[in-house]
C-alpha cells in the first residue's frame, strides 16, 4: 500500500471549484482515490467530450452547477458542505477566449476569486484553501530565467491581466481580513502553466487540438512552431497543490504565501518537438502527417515563459516528479488507450495516478512514501 500526503485527505471534506474542467476532474479523481469526500462547484461541463463525463464523476462527487460569480449560491454551497479544504480552480482559462470575451474573462477570474475569498472570510470553522491562478500572472518580459514569486505581476493581454489581478485581490483580502486575526482559514496561492495530460479537449490547447485533428484524419495547424514551453503533466502541479494544502493545514508558515509549481528547466521543448513526440505515440509515421504551420496568428502569444520553483523546494520540499519523456508518454498513452483502445477513462486515469504515486515514492518525493 502507498500512503500519500500523510493521509491528511482521507475522510476529509474537500470543495473544488471548477471540478468539471480538465485539472478539476484529475484533482477530483485523485482526491477520491485518497479517500476524500469531494464537493464540486462549476458553471458547466466545459467541453464535449470531457474527462468529467467520460469518467462518470458526476456520480462520484457532490456535484453542484453554479457560476463562481453567483456569490449567494457559492456561499450556500460552502456553508452546507463545510469543507476542510478548498481548491479554487474555477476560471475562464483559455487565452483566445479572453480576446473574444474580455469581460467574461475578467469577471470570472477576478470577481470569481473575490467571491471565493469573501465566502472564506465568513467561515467560522477550521479550513485550508489553495487559490490557483496561473504562471500568466507575471509581467512577462520573456527573459531566459524563471519567474520568482516576488517578481512583478502584470500582463499585456486580458487573460494575463486577469490572473495578475486575481493575485492582487488575494493579497488585499489576506492582509485585510486574515493575517494576524486568528482566523480559522489558512490560505495561499499556487501558480502553474502549460499543463498537459489525458482528457483535455479545451479549445486552442495544443494537445487537445492535435487529438481532435488526428482523430478526424487531419493534420493539426499550428501558429508558433518555435515557441518554447516548460511542458508538465497535469499530475505535477496537482501534487504541488496537495502538498501546499497539507503544509498549510499543519502550520501557519505558508499562510498568505504564493508558490510556483513547474517542471525542471531541461523540460523546455518547442511546440514542434511536443507534436512530433505525441504523434509518434498516437501512431503517425511522420511530421507531415502530424502538423502544418499556418500564418494565421490572431493574437499575441509569448514565446518563452518559465517558473523558478526554488521556493516550493525550500519551503515544501516539493519538486517535479516526471521527466519530459514520461510526461509525453502518459499523455499520449491516455488518449490512445481511451480513444483508440476503448479502455475506460476512469480506470486509465486511476492507473496513471497510481503509477505517478509509485514513481514518486521510488524517487523519494516527500508527499509519497511507501508504507
Amino acid at each position: 500500500m502507498t500512503v500519500s500526503f500523510d493521509d491528511v485527505f482521507s475522510g476529509a471534506r474537500v470543495l473544488i471549484t471548477g471540478h468539471t474542467g480538465f485539472k478539476g476532474a484529475w484533482l477530483s479523481t485523485w482526491l477520491i482515490s485518497l479517500g476524500a469526500k469531494v464537493c464540486g462547484y462549476s458553471r458547466e461541463v466545459p467541453t464535449t467530450p470531457s474527462l468529467f463525463d467520460l469518467a462518470g464523476l458526476s456520480g462520484e462527487v457532490d456535484h453542484h452547477i453554479g457560476d463562481i460569480r453567483d456569490l449567494e449560491r457559492l456561499r450556500a454551497t460552502v456553508r452546507a458542505f463545510r469543507p476542510d479544504f478548498v481548491f479554487h480552480l474555477a476560471a475562464q482559462a483559455i487565452v483566445s477566449v479572453s480576446y473574444r470575451d474580455p469581460l467574461d474573462t475578467i469577471t470570472s477570474n477576478v470577481t470569481g476569486t473575490a467571491n471565493v475569498l469573501e465566502v472564506l472570510r465568513e467561515v467560522d470553522w477550521r479550513c485550508t484553501a489553495v487559490i490557483i491562478t496561473s504562471d500568466k500572472c507575471y509581467d512577462n518580459v520573456e527573459w531566459v530565467w524563471g519567474y520568482r514569486e516576488t517578481d512583478a505581476l502584470g500582463g499585456k493581454d486580458i487573460y494575463s491581466g486577469s490572473k495578475g489581478a486575481a493575485e492582487l485581490i488575494f493579497r488585499s483580502y489576506y492582509h485585510s481580513f486574515f493575517k494576524g486575526r486568528n482566523h480559522p482559514v489558512r490560505l495561499a496561492t499556487a501558480r502553474a502553466g502549460n499543463v498537459i495530460g489525458g482528457g483535455d479537449w479545451a479549445a486552442d490547447r495544443i494537445v487537445a487540438d492535435c487529438i481532435r485533428a488526428w482523430g478526424e484524419g487531419r493534420v493539426v495547424e499550428i501558429r508558433s512552431p518555435a515557441a518554447t514551453r516548460p511542458w508538465q503533466h497535469v499530475l505535477e502541479p496537482l501534487s504541488g497543490y496537495l502538498t501546499l494544502a497539507r503544509a498549510l493545514a499543519a502550520s501557519q508558515a505558508q499562510d498568505g504565501e504564493s508558490y510556483n509549481f513547474g517542471p525542471r528547466a531541461e523540460q523546455n521543448r518547442t511546440v514542434v518537438d511536443l507534436i512530433g513526440d505525441l504523434g509518434r505515440i498516437w501512431g503517425l509515421g511522420s511530421d507531415a502527417e502530424a502538423y502544418r504551420t499556418t500564418g494565421n496568428i490572431p493574437f499575441h502569444e509569448a514565446s518563452l515563459l518559465k517558473l523558478n520553483c526554488d521556493k516550493a523546494l525550500l519551503d515544501l520540499n516539493w519538486e517535479a516528479n516526471l521527466k519530459y519523456e514520461e510526461c509525453i508518454a502518459l499523455t499520449g498513452s491516455w488518449y490512445r488507450r481511451v480513444l483508440k483502445g476503448g479502455e475506460q477513462a476512469l480506470a486509465v486515469t486511476l492507473e496513471q495516478i497510481a503509477g505517478f504515486n509509485a514513481l514518486a515514492a521510488e524517487r523519494r518525493r516527500t508527499w509519497a512514501s511507501a508504507g
